[in-house]
């Protein structure tokens, strides 16, 4: 039940649900990715999945090469005659940059388009509807929607490709428990409704943030809960919140905050994927928005710079 509906709601004929978002990313290339084969792949992914795709796929004779997702000059001078995937998220984690989708299919010559669509959900944004080939969700987040279930889920446009990524989520054992599939599935009924509060919380707390001293780069896509800024008193901030609770993950109910260069992304750090150390980023839940503005208010207080006495 859980992967019909997940394949009604990104348009395509089926889907695989799999045990987590990662394993979701691992069934996608895995199914098309053979020894000898290339990979282009945006900068700016989630930190586990560039361990996959700088570290794992290298070890089985995949190259892989990464560009500036916003580059579509480089996205078209990376494709090489053994290149057979594309792979990027939109909008990126935790810069909150907006890639073109449609752009970057048209450049993809033989390549087949992989996107993950963890952020916009497929209220927001249908990739296959723009060109992509497969999309990958981690359910964990915005799908499930309550902090309390781990998945991940594939859908692809070709049955052949939906045929390899079975084998691979069955054969490995990347399959979730049914109870899994319950919450994921419950939580779909409530999306719509979910995306568009998180949407105005997000709204309210990033027009708060654009005024505030000290606070840079604050960005918000349009739509969705994600916001991230830059603050030079990052990890002071993110601990002195108290409706925004300090954690990784997303997308849930309630409002988290986090510094991913000492937590989601520590694991990129030195690459060319590392985050600034100042960048904040929030999952603005379903909270009251003036609550949220409120709490951060608050918390930016604590921080300021001490006043200078006068002489």
């Amino acid at each position: 039940m859980f992967e019909a509906r997940m394949a009604a709601m990104e348009g395509a004929e089926a889907a695989r649900a799999t045990a987590s978002g990662m394993a979701a990313v691992t069934a996608a290339m895995m199914g098309q990715l053979r020894a000898g084969d290339h990979v282009v792949a945006a900068r700016a992914l989630f930190g586990s999945c560039r361990w996959v795709i700088d570290e794992w796929l290298p070890r089985f004779g995949v190259a892989t090469t990464t560009v500036d997702g916003l580059d579509l000059a480089q996205w078209a001078a990376a494709v090489r005659p053994d290149t057979k995937s594309f792979f990027l998220e939109t909008p990126t984690n935790p810069t909150l940059k907006v890639v073109d989708i449609e752009a970057i299919v048209a450049r993809k010559k033989h390549a087949l388009v992989v996107v993950d669509n963890t952020f916009a959900t497929p209220v927001v944004q249908r990739p296959l509807e723009l060109g992509a080939d497969a999309v990958v969700h981690s359910t964990t987040k915005y799908l499930g929607g309550h902090s309390d279930t781990v998945g991940g889920a594939v859908i692809v446009r070709d049955p052949e490709l939906h045929e390899q990524v079975r084998f691979v989520q069955n054969s490995v054992g990347a399959v979730p428990g049914p109870l899994d599939c319950f919450l994921v599935h419950r939580g779909l009924r409530t999306l719509h409704l979910r995306v568009a509060a998180h949407t105005e919380s997000a709204r309210v707390v990033s027009e708060y943030l654009l005024d505030q001293p000290r606070v840079e780069d604050v960005r918000w896509p349009g739509f969705g809960g994600m916001v991230s800024f830059r603050h030079p008193a990052a990890v002071a901030l993110a601990t002195a919140t108290n409706l925004f609770t300090l954690a990784e993950s997303l997308g849930g109910v309630e409002s988290l905050i986090e510094v991913p260069q000492a937590m989601t992304h520590q694991s990129v750090e030195g690459s060319a994927a590392a985050v600034p150390a100042d960048l904040v980023r929030l999952s603005c839940g379903v909270e009251a928005p003036e609550d949220l503005v409120e709490d951060l208010s608050a918390a930016l207080s604590a921080v300021a710079e001490p006043a200078v006495a006068s002489l």
